[in-house]
């Protein structure tokens, strides 16, 4: 039980209740995912900013589930599928998971390096992998309640793209509209980016993560316990989990919204509508809208990279540590937990030499995307159902409406995985 020691405590503050929520969030936006915004916007102009409206309260509803799994149960989502489903279904999970995380860290430590050959020139291979050898050393030697620390300050790299609107000139009065009137023409392009906009922003990796970072600062703190354990802190922890899951998916859709609004306005507007990177889209910014749009453009592919890797290796970590029973913490020092550290390494490093490979990095993103699709739906329908079970959730089972909203977001993604076959059935 919480004692009142009479001074301040930092987590009673709204900066001290930001933590997995933001960075879960922030590390949506990820170098993948600014190429998918900014295809977007240059192919549908203002066409496809709607799609953010109604992905933040899916997003919302399907993260905060999973952050009160881990908070509630004490255990993040692949321990309570261990515990409670077919390990033939929990196997296979993680395994996609596995497989689509290395494939988006190679893509990600691909487009960093082209990004900072944008700015500085040199080699791109060996900038990709200095910066996955500089993400793989941040989560192995420094502790947890630091490095969270280091991931929140990598957040702000997300504010290049909200600084990079005020550097063009803006309709505002037609975006407005647009954004709750749109106007395109249904077509099999326009439902694969509706698809693909769908498959960015709701990930596999988020929920584990997020599940993951609550029991890791239940961990942390000695006066906590699983919330099933001690029910009378839920509504405190459910308040912080609310409001920390709201900014950090707020901030990871208004930035989805502005790279796509800046695209649109001059990639789009400039009849450019191809784009296959992040690192292509930033170049071709520069003859438009001038070099600081450029600039601050490159350097957020490098500052949302740096947020992203830890947290793709990391949740791959925490799903295989969580599915065979390994010990696992990014408190624990790397010989207290070999297998879980081995697993972060392991992806890591596939990931930054794949660069070096023959694989296609725009084919690779295609098919991790598949990957997360396909596997996004089964895990969301396992995660309703925890949320929902008492043996799992104790008292604490999610009410009626986050229950609705929460199924409301399967359906939707079942809807687009289903689109996405579809489309490339025809």
């Amino acid at each position: 039980m919480h004692v009142d020691s009479g001074r301040a405590d930092p987590s009673d503050t709204w900066l001290g209740k930001l933590g997995p929520g933001l960075i879960t969030g922030a590390a949506d936006d990820d170098p993948s995912g600014i190429a998918t915004y900014s295809q977007a916007g240059a192919q549908f102009g203002f066409g496809m900013l709607w799609t953010v409206c109604l992905t933040f309260p899916l997003m919302l509803g399907i993260q905060v589930i999973s952050a009160k799994i881990g908070r509630v149960s004490g255990h993040g989502l692949a321990t309570n599928i261990r515990r409670h489903y077919p390990r033939s279904l929990l196997y296979a999970i993680v395994g996609l998971l596995l497989l689509a995380n290395v494939i988006n860290i190679a893509a990600d430590v691909a487009a960093m390096g082209d990004a900072l050959t944008l700015i500085i020139g040199g080699p791109t291979h060996v900038y990709a992998v200095g910066f996955g050898l500089l993400s793989l050393l941040l989560q192995v030697f420094i502790p947890y309640q630091q490095y969270v620390r280091i991931l929140k300050w990598l957040t702000l790299g997300l504010l290049a793209y909200v600084a990079t609107v005020l550097t063009v000139h803006i309709p505002w009065g037609e975006v407005a509209l647009r954004t709750v009137w749109p106007q395109f023409a249904w077509s099999a392009a326009s439902v694969t980016m509706i698809v693909a906009v769908f498959g960015t922003t709701i990930s596999p990796y988020l929920f584990f993560w997020q599940a993951s970072q609550e029991v890791e600062d239940l961990q942390a703190d000695s006066n906590a316990q699983a919330l099933r354990r001690t029910p009378e802190q839920a509504p405190r922890q459910f308040q912080r989990i609310k409001m920390d899951t709201a900014i950090g998916m707020g901030f990871s859709n208004l930035v989805a919204f502005f790279i796509m609004l800046t695209t649109a306005v001059t990639l789009g507007a400039q009849g450019i509508t191809h784009i296959d990177t992040s690192a292509q889209a930033a170049s071709a910014l520069r003859p438009i809208a001038g070099e600081f749009a450029f600039a601050l453009f490159s350097l957020g592919i490098i500052g949302t990279g740096l947020l992203a890797i830890p947290v793709l290796a990391g949740s791959a970590a925490y799903a295989m540590a969580g599915a065979f029973h390994w010990k696992n913490s990014l408190e624990l020092a790397p010989k207290a937990a070999k297998k879980f550290y081995g697993i972060i390494v392991t992806a890591t490093v596939i990931g930054a030499a794949l660069c070096f490979s023959p694989l296609d990095p725009i084919k690779a993103l295609y098919w991790s995307a598949v990957i997360n699709g396909v596997i996004s739906v089964p895990i969301m329908a396992l995660m309703m159902l925890m949320a929902s079970r008492p043996a799992i959730m104790g008292s604490l089972t999610i009410s009626r409406r986050l229950r609705a909203l929460g199924w409301l977001s399967t359906l939707v993604m079942g809807t687009a995985v289903l689109a996405m076959f579809a489309s490339m059935a025809f």
